[in-house]
């Protein structure tokens, strides 16, 4: 298999920490430029069918572009350690808080450093109002987290799983803007902290 990768990119780094999370090693990573618009050349159109990343091209040549669709057929494929849940009622807990994650904080977090930063001004139309209200939007919305996270250590279970990855890499993108979350938020803050601390953090 080949994983179609671009490093900058937050929704590529969700299939990135997830590999380091399951030591997969045996995924050939193709690095593609979208500053130099690689995602948007025929040769990678015509497999991907949109010039989004990532992409995994599979043995067979069908091809996967939607991150948590990557990470769900990684889960498939290596088991351990189980990310997306270990029975029905834990699964759909875990796919609550992902969805959570993903749209109250990461989506509007990474749309508010994309409109807003001037070096993303190259890929996608400058937009700095709506920029910065997905970046208030994004830090408010950090509040559900952290009422979670003082009732438990992880987001969607009593370990780490795919809800926490995707909720990071969304914070953590936007420091590009300088954001960061309200000192207030303690529980977040300690959970951000043993996020930084694990070795998949550098994926």
């Amino acid at each position: 298999m080949k994983l179609y990768d671009a490093p900058i990119a937050p929704n590529p780094r969700r299939v990135r920490w997830v590999m380091a999370e399951k030591a997969i090693t045996d995924i050939e990573v193709v690095p593609i430029s979208i500053a130099d618009g690689e995602h948007k050349r025929p040769d990678y159109l015509v497999k991907a069918g949109l010039p989004n990343l990532p992409m995994l091209e599979m043995d067979d040549g069908t091809t996967v572009t939607e991150s948590l669709a990557i990470c769900r057929y990684l889960e498939s494929l290596y088991p351990e350690p189980n990310l997306f849940g270990t029975n029905p009622q834990e699964t759909a807990v875990i796919e609550m808080w992902t969805r959570r994650a993903e749209l109250l904080v990461a989506t509007p977090l990474m749309m508010g450093v994309r409109l807003s930063h001037p070096g993303f001004a190259a890929l996608e139309t400058p937009a700095p109002e709506v920029g910065t209200w997905n970046q208030q939007a994004g830090l408010k919305a950090l509040s559900v987290l952290d009422r979670r996270l003082g009732e438990s250590p992880w987001l969607g279970a009593d370990r780490l799983t795919i809800a926490d990855i995707v909720a990071f890499i969304g914070i953590d993108f936007a420091r590009i803007v300088r954001l960061k979350p309200p000192e207030e938020l303690t529980h977040v803050g300690r959970w951000a902290a043993a996020m930084r601390a694990r070795p998949a953090a550098s994926a």
